[in-house]
């Protein structure tokens, strides 16, 4: 008797969105690379608007709630890194020894958090839910 494991599928028109993100995502960073502000600036909307529904789309789920989530702080850590780029105040002092590029450390450390917080405490926990084996 052949054993069935629960499977995660993905509707196609969810599909074509995340592939779509990453083309915006991809052009966010290529205009950050070649200093082009405008391209740059402009994609972080879109980026982070599709980051946001694709976390909302799968809220229900809670490994890709948890990994969405992370991805969707991990674009707006490196969205503001490189507006502080291309407005010149990454290197400005806000205290001490810390630049307001370090502020981008917020959103990123956020985003381990909720990646321990799943990895740590949720999955132990849940063992028994397709989405976390």
């Amino acid at each position: 008797m052949a054993e069935t494991t629960p499977v995660y599928s993905i509707p196609l028109k969810y599909r074509r969105m995340e592939n779509l993100h990453i083309v915006f995502w991809l052009l966010k960073d290529i205009g950050w690379c070649l200093i082009w502000k405008s391209l740059g600036i402009t994609m972080i909307f879109p980026t982070l608007i599709i980051a946001i529904v694709i976390a909302y789309r799968t809220r229900q789920f809670m490994a890709e709630l948890c990994h969405n989530l992370a991805i969707l702080v991990w674009i707006t850590a490196n969205s503001y890194w490189m507006v502080s780029e291309f407005l010149h105040f990454d290197a400005n002092i806000v205290t001490g020894t810390v630049t307001y590029k370090h502020l981008a450390l917020i959103p990123f450390v956020s985003g381990v958090l909720i990646l321990a917080y799943y990895y740590c405490w949720y999955r132990p926990r849940h063992p028994d839910e397709p989405e976390t084996m």
